[in-house]
């Protein structure tokens, strides 16, 4: 610079300071201006001196910080690659398993009809062999189709929505449930005149109902003949149904489980644990949710919340 004339500027230039008994690094910026005796020869440099340590120190762990979200951002979008493919995997599996199964059952269920046909009528101890037999390939059969609609659902968005009657939908579900409230000696009181239409898709809409009432059947106390109560109401962020029973209800443990997959709280019931899973996921497409409140040997209360963009 004594030569040129050209001023020199360092950045961050570490140095170290004993301070306190320890030796710290600080950062300076130096700037060096000649110095010249008017328009004459350099005769010195003033030399300014500014301490950036705490900038240079919040750089760093700016960048350190930067660096460990990038890294976990690697990790993480590896980790949903391997849950894609681990999802695409069990995708596959339930598909092949399904229709797999389907022949050799269909081939059981004709052997069963045609064995049926061949034995004398008298032989009442095998045809009630053959009942159980039937029993165990109609659950057969549930299940596959279980695992085929949850495989389905799983990947699914939510199915194109229309201003729905609800009324409708809970009486004809209510008529496709006719012969299970009158082997129950069960009753149901609606009221949705606060909701009357919801904009949702109706084959979810009808499942969501259907799943409800049939569970509310379905695990009625020993005790008691089943009431059950459907209603609708608005908030101001959504419209809930609800679905009250009277029935064996659920402790704190079981609630917390009920919408699991192939979830059953009560084990002497016949059923497959797929149903509320349906529900739930139904809702969760849709934006919506599904809570439960329940006391054992009480009843128990499902809430589904519709967003309220699904009321009409």
């Amino acid at each position: 610079m004594m030569a040129t004339g050209v001023p020199y500027v360092a950045h961050e230039l570490p140095s170290f300071i004993d301070r306190d008994g320890r030796r710290d690094t600080v950062y300076w910026n130096f700037v060096y201006d000649p110095l010249r005796d008017g328009d004459g020869p350099i005769t010195g440099v003033t030399v300014v001196a500014a301490e950036i340590t705490d900038q240079v120190l919040t750089r760093q762990q700016v960048q350190q910080l930067n660096n460990a979200l990038q890294a976990s951002n690697t990790e993480l979008h590896a980790s949903n690659q391997r849950l894609l493919r681990t999802n695409a995997d069990l995708d596959t599996f339930i598909y092949t398993a399904s229709h797999d199964l389907r022949n050799p059952i269909s081939n059981i269920e004709g052997l069963l009809t045609a064995l049926r046909q061949d034995l004398a009528a008298g032989a009442a101890d095998i045809s009630e062999l053959l009942d159980l037999m039937q029993e165990s390939v109609d659950r057969f059969k549930r299940t596959i189709r279980d695992l085929t609609d949850v495989a389905r659902l799983q990947k699914a968005h939510a199915p194109f929505a229309t201003s729905i009657n609800l009324t409708r939908v809970v009486d004809e579900v209510c008529q496709d449930l006719a012969p299970q409230f009158a082997a129950a000696a069960g009753t149901l009181t609606v009221e949705v005149s606060a909701c009357p239409t919801l904009h949702f898709a109706e084959k979810n809409l009808r499942s969501i109902v259907y799943n409800l009432l049939s569970n509310g059947l379905k695990y009625r106390h020993p005790d008691r003949a089943p009431h059950l109560a459907l209603r609708c109401y608005a908030t101001k962020t959504a419209h809930v149904l609800t679905v009250q029973d009277n029935g064996l209800g659920l402790d704190v443990a079981q609630q917390g489980k009920v919408f699991g997959l192939f979830q059953r709280q009560h084990d002497h019931v016949e059923g497959s644990g797929v149903g509320l899973y349906m529900v739930k996921k139904i809702m969760e497409n849709a934006s919506g949710t599904i809570e439960v409140e329940s006391e054992l040997g009480v009843g128990s209360t499902f809430m589904v919340y519709f967003p309220q963009e699904a009321a009409a």
